[in-house]
């Protein structure tokens, strides 16, 4: 029965194009006869050819819509949007003002506290093909914003250096951060270990997350996505991956399975994402960051290995099969956890709304890095 409604769908937006085309024909020949008369004093070939060239471009727009329909409705449903472990139930509790030491944002599921550090799920399908994402920094943004790894549920904060929150310059041509950024659950970059092709120790986070969809995100937000590849940031002499990937609901996202279809449909935004990695942190002072690899981004299996090893690596870090290292592993639902804990008595303050506090405006100023493009 889906089937036979899905196919009755796509025969009437293809009747729908064929009107719309035949349409246009009507119009095009009709504005050639006005154009024809005698009073008229534009060239009717080259109004011809405009209305002929504007059909044309109508018409496959109208065949692209459908193509990408076909596509959606082809997919797996592994990879639509619905899924055992979706982030259904998922919400935020925050406390404190925006742009203030006190801030802070917490995740719940059904109004009871969690760690979206090591409470939600990894994968968010049987086939491990579409995972959870924390969103902390949605694009545009400039507030350093982070899961706290210190903190009991480890809220999301923003990041403080010398007693003051930090910010993201704007370096141009970017603003703020370039995409949806965040973090994978349930992984950790072990500083214990050295990678064997970095050359460096991981960084003692989360795997870092740059989500490529259309959509801009809210601080706490669990988004499903897709791997598509993995760059390997080098901060100061630490391992630090970026993965990227892209909502599974973006309409993008059946025509992106791969890295190399990242170039091809979104052409410059990985060689965007390299340089604003580099040149981020000179404006306060800092040198350009390198990449491994020669700034190369991996593809989705060398990314989805990364995956693997940091999930496994917090699998002994929640099981207590590795030291903390100062990191609160409290958390309300993974088995075998000597720190499992009913978050519904850890005392969460409880949910406010506050006017977001005034930004300094140098955090609006504009640096232009010389030599920034690559």
């Amino acid at each position: 029965m889906l089937v036979s409604r899905t196919v009755n769908r796509v025969f009437q937006k293809e009747r729908i194009i064929r009107i719309s085309v035949s349409n246009l024909h009507l119009d095009r020949t009709a504005c050639v006869s006005t154009l024809a008369s005698p009073n008229s004093k534009s060239s009717p070939t080259r109004n011809f050819n405009l209305t002929t060239s504007r059909a044309q471009q109508i018409s496959r727009h109208l065949s692209t819509q459908t193509s990408r329909n076909l596509e959606m409705s082809s997919l797996p449903i592994s990879e639509k949007g619905y899924h055992a472990n979706a982030p259904g139930g998922y919400s935020v509790r925050k406390n404190g003002a925006p742009n203030s030491l006190e801030h802070r944002i917490y995740v719940e599921k059904d109004g009871v506290p969690l760690s979206p550090f090591h409470d939600i799920p990894l994968y968010a399908n049987e086939q491990q093909t579409v995972l959870n994402m924390i969103v902390e920094i949605p694009r545009w943004t400039n507030a350093k914003m982070e899961i706290s790894k210190e903190e009991k549920l480890n809220p999301i904060k923003q990041d403080i250096k010398k007693g003051k929150l930090r910010y993201v310059r704007n370096c141009f041509p970017h603003k703020g951060y370039l995409w949806n950024y965040g973090a994978f659950p349930q992984t950790w970059e072990d500083p214990n270990v050295l990678h064997p092709e970095t050359k460096a120790k991981g960084d003692n986070d989360p795997l870092d997350v740059c989500e490529i969809g259309e959509l801009v995100a809210t601080p706490g937000q669990i988004k499903q996505v897709k791997v598509l590849g993995v760059m390997a940031l080098l901060d100061e002499e630490e391992t630090d991956w970026k993965i990227i990937v892209i909502d599974v609901n973006d309409p993008l996202a059946p025509r992106l399975n791969d890295i190399e279809d990242v170039e091809r449909h979104l052409p410059g935004l990985l060689r965007a994402t390299n340089e604003w990695f580099r040149i981020y942190k000179i404006p306060d002072g800092k040198p350009e960051n390198q990449f491994a690899f020669s700034g190369e981004c991996k593809n989705k299996k060398y990314a989805t290995d990364v995956i693997r090893e940091c999930a496994e690596a917090w699998e002994k870090l929640i099981t207590g099969r590795t030291q903390p290292g100062g990191i609160s592993l409290t958390n309300g639902t993974v088995p075998h956890s000597p720190d499992r804990a009913d978050a519904s008595s850890l005392k969460i303050p409880r949910h406010e709304d506050l006017a977001p506090k005034p930004i300094d405006g140098i955090y609006d100023k504009w640096f232009f890095i010389s030599g920034a493009a690559v």
